[in-house]
């Protein structure tokens, strides 16, 4: 299993891809079950699987056959809308609708801690740190909960009340990049806390796309910016020292909005999810399509990919 790539779909299947043949390995299909699959994640070891699945998180494992979870953690009473596992994998880290934050304890499937946050969570990561989590949400605002503290620490409002829909950290710590609704890219420094200078600092803001973003992601190298869109494409920014973002690629090829991305540990590659019911393989150098995924019969909203060292 050294590669793993999943799907979720409207047509509330997850499906298990091997992604050089294109070929479906595997279908959980929660047969009679209601809920749209959401959101998923992989485990930084490779073990586990989580989807979220209209008010509930399913911990599945990658290495089994079985449709049957291990294990699901129900405490949000609205549609799950990120989920992201802490670097040991001991913990999840859930964000929905209900406007809660919640740090889920995998060896006893409860709620370790609950964040207010006030408004629709719409993203959430987990800094490179460990210590800290960004969301964002339905009101306009990114925040960053202190894990140690159990608060709020700092706020942003890059535009008044419009919904930020998603917010990536780049893996070394240094910046911090969020869309909002009408297509725009906002872009923060992170300063050492200790510093002088304020801990988001914004360098830049641009607009991406004339359509909502969906989803904005950083590659795992800072290099480059994804960002996916409902006007049907991907767009590939590079990254200069001093956070100047060029339009290198438009990926062009899916027919209908673009949900969600993910790319491959060398950033060499991405994949994409769409409501044209497929996801996609692109290679970041060319801009082509390499791999089509085609079995979900209804949107395809989320993707997940670890081929990186379990």
């Amino acid at each position: 299993m050294s590669v793993i790539l999943v799907t979720g779909s409207y047509d509330h299947e997850i499906r298990f891809w091997e992604a050089w043949s294109g070929i479906c390995s595997r279908t959980i299909s929660r047969s009679g079950e209601a809920g749209q699959v959401n959101r998923l994640a992989i485990s930084p070891d490779k073990r586990l699987l989580a989807a979220a699945i209209h008010k509930k998180v399913y911990i599945y494992e990658t290495a089994s056959s079985s449709s049957t979870p291990l294990t699901s953690l129900d405490a949000h009473t609205m549609n799950v809308t990120a989920v992201s596992f802490h670097s040991e994998g001991k913990w999840l880290v859930t964000g929905s609708e209900d406007g809660t934050i919640r740090i889920w304890d995998l060896r006893c499937a409860q709620v370790h801690r609950t964040y207010d946050n006030g408004a629709p969570v719409n993203d959430v990561c987990v800094h490179p740190n460990q210590g800290e989590l960004i969301s964002c949400d339905q009101a306009g605002c990114i925040k960053q909960w202190d894990l140690s503290e159990n608060l709020c620490s700092h706020e942003l409002t890059p535009a008044g009340d419009v919904p930020i829909r998603s917010v990536s950290l780049a893996s070394d710590g240094s910046c911090l990049v969020a869309g909002n609704n009408k297509g725009k890219c906002y872009v923060w420094k992170i300063n050492e806390e200790k510093s002088d200078l304020p801990r988001y600092q914004a360098v830049t803001k641009f607009s991406a796309h004339k359509k909502y973003i969906t989803r904005v992601l950083l590659s795992p190298d800072v290099k480059y910016l994804a960002t996916c869109s409902a006007d049907t494409t991907v767009k590939i920014w590079s990254i200069s020292e001093n956070y100047e973002f060029r339009q290198e690629k438009v990926l062009q090829g899916h027919q209908r909005w673009v949900w969600d991305c993910a790319f491959s540990a060398d950033s060499a590659y991405l994949v994409t999810a769409s409501s044209d019911h497929t996801a996609r393989l692109w290679e970041m150098a060319s801009g082509e399509t390499v791999r089509q995924y085609n079995g979900h019969h209804k949107a395809a909203v989320c993707c997940a990919l670890h081929d990186g060292p379990g």
